[in-house]
């Protein structure tokens, strides 16, 4: 089983990292979300082993939001090299950068991804909508009062057992993609929801996208295995975390089906299955040529993320064939986002 900690070391140096603009470092630093931290992990020791000259990178789970702040705050070997997110940045986060002197900022998609919704082998079993999730979960679906105690008051044809959702908590990457993939895609189906963004667009967002705080649904901070563990001891509980948890742990959990299509490898890099999402890396440029290995590091995941693999292995889904290539051009040219790409 793999294991995610929020500070997982690969490797690192003893030596303090010089300032950039001074004497090349010796480690590549990375943080960022839980969900890529695993592909992240392999990335940093197949680059270790062909580079065994070079210091090793050191990667740390933060989640998305923590570590776009950490990676935004500032350029210098105190600040880090990459960030990891399973969400794209958002345009205020970018501000946040320029602001602090990060002003060349690289995004790669590094591959797909899904919010992948599982319960115990033998455990529990539904097929899901995003409209069931919602009004399972949501703290008012569609502005009522949220008064459903077991699935079965959702919707009669599923089991007549407690609502319990073990997820991601607020401000994590997975957190993000649940709300606008899955919370807000019912929403948006709503004629009144519509009607409701025209007129207040904050209680709009208030309404599609906050979760119930009565323990139906539990935040498990950033540690996507301990969601793992907690639904494959209870059979009536379900779990949200990306899709290559999931397949890690077939011998335990399966994956529930939402709107009729399995959580697998091939609905996913079609977007049949609701909840697939592109998963980036966002790279100093400024620091290219004080980090040593960083340019290293970046190359081993073009050459790491086609469909066969290494990272397909372990559960990362390629992205279509012409993102792919316009993503490796990236990892070798290191053209810069502007605000305008966020827009």
């Amino acid at each position: 089983m793999r294991i995610t900690t929020k500070f997982a070391v690969l490797a690192a140096s003893a030596l303090s990292l010089a300032s950039c603009g001074g004497t090349p470092t010796e480690t590549v630093h990375v943080v960022g979300s839980s969900t890529v931290f695993p592909f992240a992990k392999m990335i940093a020791e197949n680059t270790s082993r062909s580079n065994p000259t070079l210091g090793s990178p050191l990667i740390e789970s933060t989640g998305s939001g923590g570590g776009i702040k950490l990676f935004c705050a500032g350029v210098g070997s105190e600040h880090p090299d990459v960030v990891n997110a399973s969400r794209r940045m958002k345009a205020s986060e970018f501000a946040t950068c320029n602001a602090n002197g990060v002003t060349e900022v690289v995004e790669i998609q590094v591959g797909l991804d899904g919010i992948a919704f599982a319960s115990a082998k033998d455990g529990i079993m539904m097929n899901l909508t995003p409209d069931i999730v919602y009004r399972a979960i949501a703290a008012k679906p569609y502005g009522k009062e949220q008064t459903n105690e077991t699935w079965a008051d959702v919707d009669p044809s599923l089991p007549a057992e407690p609502i319990l959702v073990y997820g991601p908590p607020s401000g994590s990457g997975t957190r993000d993609a649940l709300q606008e993939l899955i919370l807000e895609a019912a929403c948006k189906a709503n004629p009144e929801m519509e009607a409701l963004k025209e007129k207040d667009e904050d209680l709009y967002d208030q309404t599609c996208t906050e979760v119930r705080d009565d323990q139906k649904y539990v935040a498990q901070g950033e540690q996507d295995n301990l969601i793992v563990q907690k639904i494959s001891g209870n059979p009536k509980a379900v779990g949200v975390f990306g899709y290559s948890y999931l397949e890690e742990n077939l011998n335990k959990i399966q994956g529930l089906p939402m709107n009729g299509s399995d959580p697998t490898y091939e609905n996913i890099s079609s977007f049949a299955y609701p909840g697939a999402r592109p998963l980036y890396m966002y790279v100093k440029k400024q620091h290219l040529d004080n980090i040593q290995g960083l340019r290293e590091y970046i190359a081993e995941w073009a050459k790491s993320w086609d469909k066969d693999g290494p990272l397909a292995k372990i559960g990362l889904v390629a992205s279509p064939d012409d993102v792919r290539a316009a993503n490796t051009k990236k990892s070798t040219e290191f053209s810069v986002m502007t605000a305008d790409d966020l827009k």
